[in-house]
């Protein structure tokens, strides 16, 4: 049996063979167009930041293929390349990245609660940001300024938003999250979709950690825009596709909302020029939650001893 592994982050294959002498492990490059014709028999390949051509490539002429373990959160770059999930077993990094990504949402939360950005432009301008030093008002209502007595909205409550969870917890927000299934989730209530509205009116900051699909498009539009009150923040470290960025930016141009954090867009790279760029409190990061896949030789070991046993993979879409 041959393993392709990809070479755009550092994994020990040794712990890999050693618990599986049997299986043939090979690296491969993600960014070129190609994959050499002599691996083209593999059985296993894990990907992670592979170009699209690569994929594309692997489509084409990786026929034996039988399980593709993808080390990002979610499948949509195996997917768009055209693979197949009835004929080929996929499965993600789901778990990964919760860290990397819950402490990075964090961060844009304080950001956006203490007003970092603005005290870089004022630096950048030469200018002294007085107004938001000194003393200040505690916890003013109607407005987003501390976490503290914050009412944070996670919309789609996953593995990520229960790592982010008892950190929000700690600094003293109040969370509540949204999703299709309404539940009690680590101690957190969750109300189902059809309660979003109601949800978002009283919401000081919304965080969106939603996948990538047509159910989730644009789910973040003009009338979803209008629930929130207008101090509320939106962060999003899901996917830039639940995102209307033309709503989202009259929201922003007419203070409508009190600022948006982004750290994924509908393109990417987001492009020169665009109106984004220059919108009113809006705080940009280049997809930079995640990027740092942790654990992965677990996953893959864990994943490839259920594959030679015939057991259900974890993270199989």
């Amino acid at each position: 049996m041959k393993l392709l592994y990809p070479t755009s982050l550092i994994l020990d294959p040794s712990k890999i063979s050693s618990s599986f002498p049997t299986i043939s492990l090979h690296p491969y490059d993600v960014q070129s167009p190609t994959i050499p014709q002599d691996h083209h028999n593999a059985d296993i390949l894990i990907t992670w930041t592979n170009s699209p051509q690569n994929l594309s490539y692997a489509v084409t002429n990786l026929h034996q293929l039988k399980w593709i373990q993808s080390l990002a959160a979610g499948p949509n770059d195996v997917l768009s390349a055209g693979f197949d999930s009835s004929k080929i077993k996929i499965t993600t990094g789901s778990g990964l990245h919760d860290r990397t990504v819950a402490e990075h949402t964090l961060g844009l939360l304080l950001v956006a609660a203490r007003r970092f950005h603005e005290m870089r432009d004022l630096q950048n301008q030469g200018k002294w940001p007085g107004h938001l030093g000194g003393p200040q008002p505690d916890r003013p209502k109607g407005s987003f300024r501390t976490l503290r007595d914050a009412k944070v909205t996670i919309w789609g409550f996953g593995n990520i938003a229960k790592t982010l969870t008892p950190h929000l917890v700690g600094l003293g927000a109040s969370v509540v999250g949204v999703a299709r299934r309404e539940g009690i989730r680590d101690g957190i209530q969750v109300y189902g979709e059809d309660k979003l509205k109601e949800v978002l009116q009283g919401t000081d900051a919304l965080v969106m950690i939603l996948p990538g699909d047509k159910t989730t498009r644009h789910v973040l539009n003009k009338e979803t825009l209008s629930w929130l009150p207008n101090h509320a923040w939106v962060v999003n470290v899901g996917r830039g596709t639940s995102v209307d960025e033309d709503a989202l930016y009259e929201a922003l141009e007419e203070g409508s909302i009190g600022g948006a954090a982004l750290d994924v867009f509908e393109t990417e790279p987001l492009p020169e020029g665009n109106k984004l760029y220059g919108a009113k409190n809006l705080v940009l990061s280049p997809h930079a939650a995640g990027g740092r896949p942790q654990g992965s030789e677990e996953l893959i070991i864990e994943n490839l001893a259920k594959f030679v046993k015939g057991e259900e993979l974890k993270n199989l879409i």
